[in-house]
C-alpha cells in the first residue's frame, strides 16, 4: 500500500498515473520518446535521456542544446548526483561588466559553456542501457519531419519573439518573422544535423569537434570571450548529495536529498529544516499558519542561500555547516508566527567551518521496474536563454551567467573560468534508505519553495503527487513580496496580510516570468509500481505501462 490518498483535492486537478514503469515531463511528445526507451529495453537513465534530448527540441522555449543539466540518480541501491553545468569563460574578467550594476541577461555576455550535452554523455556511459545514439531517435525526427507545437509551449514562444525580434541568430526560431501559434507545425533541419552529429560521435564534436569550431567561432565573430579550449575543457562532475532528514506525520522519517552547490538545491534543504523545528506538520492543510510558516521559513533559506550558495571551490564553508541542527535551531527561533518577518543571513560557527575546511529548465522523471529511479533537470535559463543561436546549428546558448553577482568578495562574483549560482535543482526523497520519490518544480527562484512544498504536502498530509502538484502554491519573491495562485482563500490571504506579508496583487504570469509558479514532475514508489503527476500548469503528461 502506498499511505496516499486519492481522493481528488482540488478543483480541475488531474488524477494520477499508476504503472509499474513511469514518466513524467512537461511536454507530452517528450514523455512519449521517454515511455518508447523503455519499451525498447531502455531503463529509467535511457528513457530520462530520450525525454531531455526531445525537450531540447519539442519545448525550446525553457532549454536547448546550449543548455546546462543536473541529475540524481537512485540506481537501486545507491544515489548518485551529477553536475553537468559549465564555466564562465577563462579569458573573462570582472572588467569585462565594469559599470554595470547587474550581469547582462541576454548576449554573449551572459552564455557560460552549455553542459547538457556532456551531462547525456555521462549518464548513458554510467547509467544506460540502450546504444546512446538510439535515444536521439524522437528528437532527430521531430527536428527534421516537425512537430505541432503545444499551447503553453507557443505562448512563451509568443513572448520570446517580442524579446528577440531583430536578433539575426535567433531568426530560425521566428519562420516568417512571427512565432508558431498552438498545433502549427514547427522543423529545425539543421538542429536535427546537430543532433545527428551529437549522437554519432557520442558527444565529443560537440565539445572537441566540429560542433564546438562553430560555437567559437560564433563567439570570435561577435567579439565574445568563449572560446573553442573553453569547450573542450568542459567536463561533467559526479558529487555526493546533499541530505536532510525530515520528521513527517504522515510517513515518518524521510530524507531530502539535493545537489551540492553551485546549485540552490541547499536552499530547499534549510527551508525544510526550519519548518519542521517550528512544526509543520501539525499546522492545518491550506490553512493561514501553513502558509505562514512556510513561507517565513523560505525567507530564512534564502537569505542564506543567496549570500554563501556559489563555486564549490569559492565557497566559504562547507554547505552541510547550514544544515547543522544547533544552526537551524537558532534561524527557527527567528520567526514570530504573529508576525512577516524580513531576516538577514545568518553566520555558521565559524570555529567549526576552519576545521571542516581542513580535513556548485525542463524537469523530467522516469522510474523503471527494476527500481532505479532517474531524477534530470536542464535548462537555457530565462526562456530562449541568451537569444543567441549559433549560426547553421540550432545550437540556442544558455544566459546562466546571469547568475553571476558583481559584488567584490562575495563569493558568487564573477571571474573567468567559474560556475555560477544555478537555479535549476533536480530532487529525490527517500525512507529507510530506499528511493522513494523522484521529482522537481521547474521554475527559476521557485524550485526550491516548490520542493519544499511538494515534501510537505505528500509527506505531511498523504496528498498524492497529482494532488500535490495541483494545490495552489505560494512564491516568496525576490523583493520580499509573497505571491499566491488563485486557489488560497480569500480568508486565508486576509489573515496573510494582516500578519504583516505584503501580497503580490497583479498578474503572476507576468511578475514572475522564470515559469510563473513552477512546473511540477512527480513519480512515487510503491509496493507495486509507482504513482505519477504531472503538472497542469505545463503542457505535460505522467504516463506509463
Amino acid at each position: 500500500m502506498s499511505g496516499l490518498d486519492f481522493t481528488p483535492a482540488y478543483a480541475g486537478g488531474r488524477m494520477p498515473v499508476l504503472a509499474r514503469n513511469l514518466v513524467a515531463t512537461s511536454q507530452p511528445l517528450a514523455a512519449q520518446a521517454g515511455v518508447a526507451a523503455l519499451r525498447d529495453g531502455g531503463n529509467a537513465a535511457d528513457a530520462a535521456l530520450a525525454m531531455a534530448i526531445a525537450l531540447t527540441v519539442v519545448e525550446p522555449t525553457s532549454n536547448g542544446i546550449g543548455g546546462d543539466a543536473f541529475a540524481l540518480v537512485w540506481d537501486g541501491e545507491t544515489l548518485h548526483g551529477l553536475n553537468a553545468s559549465g564555466r564562465s569563460p577563462a579569458a573573462a574578467s570582472l572588467n569585462d561588466y565594469a559599470g554595470l550594476a547587474e550581469m547582462p541577461l541576454r548576449g554573449w555576455g551572459a552564455v557560460t559553456v552549455p553542459g547538457c550535452v556532456g551531462g547525456w554523455v555521462e549518464l548513458s556511459k554510467k547509467f544506460g542501457k540502450l546504444p546512446f545514439a538510439k535515444l536521439f531517435d524522437a528528437a532527430i525526427s521531430y527536428a527534421r519531419d516537425g512537430f505541432a507545437v503545444a499551447p503553453r509551449t507557443a505562448a512563451a514562444w509568443a513572448e520570446a519573439a517580442e524579446i528577440f525580434r531583430g536578433v539575426k541568430s535567433f531568426a530560425p526560431f521566428l519562420p516568417g518573422g512571427v512565432a508558431p501559434a498552438a498545433g502549427e507545425t514547427f522543423s529545425f533541419p539543421e538542429q536535427a544535423d546537430t543532433l545527428e552529429e551529437i549522437a554519432a560521435s557520442g558527444g565529443e564534436s560537440f565539445y572537441r569537434g566540429a560542433l564546438a569550431k562553430k560555437i567559437a567561432a560564433a563567439a570570435r565573430a561577435d567579439g565574445a570571450k568563449l572560446s573553442f579550449e573553453d569547450l573542450a575543457s568542459h567536463r561533467c562532475e559526479w558529487v555526493t548529495p546533499l541530505a536532510k532528514k525530515y520528521r513527517s506525520r504522515g510517513h515518518s522519517e524521510v530524507e531530502l536529498h539535493e545537489l551540492p552547490p553551485n546549485g540552490q538545491g541547499l536552499a530547499a534543504l534549510l527551508m525544510l529544516g526550519i519548518a519542521e523545528r517550528r512544526g509543520i506538520g501539525d499546522c492545518e492543510l491550506d490553512a493561514p499558519d501553513f502558509f505562514h510558516l512556510q513561507i517565513e521559513a523560505m525567507k530564512l533559506a534564502f537569505a542564506d542561500a543567496r549570500r554563501y550558495i556559489a563555486d564549490p571551490a569559492h565557497l566559504e564553508f562547507p554547505p552541510e555547516l547550514l544544515l547543522e541542527d544547533e544552526y537551524l535551531d537558532s534561524r527557527a527561533a527567528l520567526i514570530d508566527m504573529r508576525r512577516a518577518g524580513a531576516p538577514p543571513p545568518g553566520t555558521p560557527n565559524a570555529e567549526h567551518a576552519r576545521r571542516v575546511m581542513q580535513s556548485g529548465t525542463v524537469y523530467l522523471t522516469a522510474a523503471d521496474q527494476n527500481g532505479m529511479m532517474v531524477s534530470f533537470i536542464q535548462s537555457n535559463f530565462w526562456g530562449f536563454g541568451s537569444g543567441v543561436v549559433v549560426p547553421g546549428a540550432g545550437i540556442s546558448l544558455q544566459n546562466r551567467g546571469a547568475g553571476f553577482c558583481l559584488q567584490p568578495g562575495h563569493p558568487n562574483c564573477f571571474a573567468g573560468g567559474k560556475l555560477p549560482y544555478h537555479t535549476i535543482i533536480p530532487g529525490m526523497l527517500t525512507r529507510r534508505g530506499r528511493a522513494l520519490m523522484s521529482f522537481g518544480v521547474m521554475g527559476g527562484a521557485m524550485q526550491p519553495q516548490g520542493h519544499a512544498q511538494m515534501v510537505i504536502r505528500v509527506c505531511d498530509h498523504c496528498q498524492n503527487p497529482q494532488s500535490a502538484s495541483d494545490a495552489p502554491r505560494w512564491q516568496v519573491m525576490e523583493d520580499g513580496a509573497v505571491a499566491l495562485e488563485p486557489g488560497v482563500t480569500r480568508d486565508v490571504r486576509d489573515e496573510l496580510t494582516r500578519r504583516g506579508h505584503r501580497l503580490h496583487a497583479g498578474d503572476l504570469h507576468a511578475a514572475l516570468p522564470l515559469g510563473g509558479m513552477g512546473g511540477a514532475q512527480l513519480i512515487y514508489k510503491t509496493d507495486g509500481g509507482y504513482v505519477g503527476g504531472s503538472d497542469h500548469r505545463k503542457d505535460g503528461m505522467a504516463a506509463g505501462y
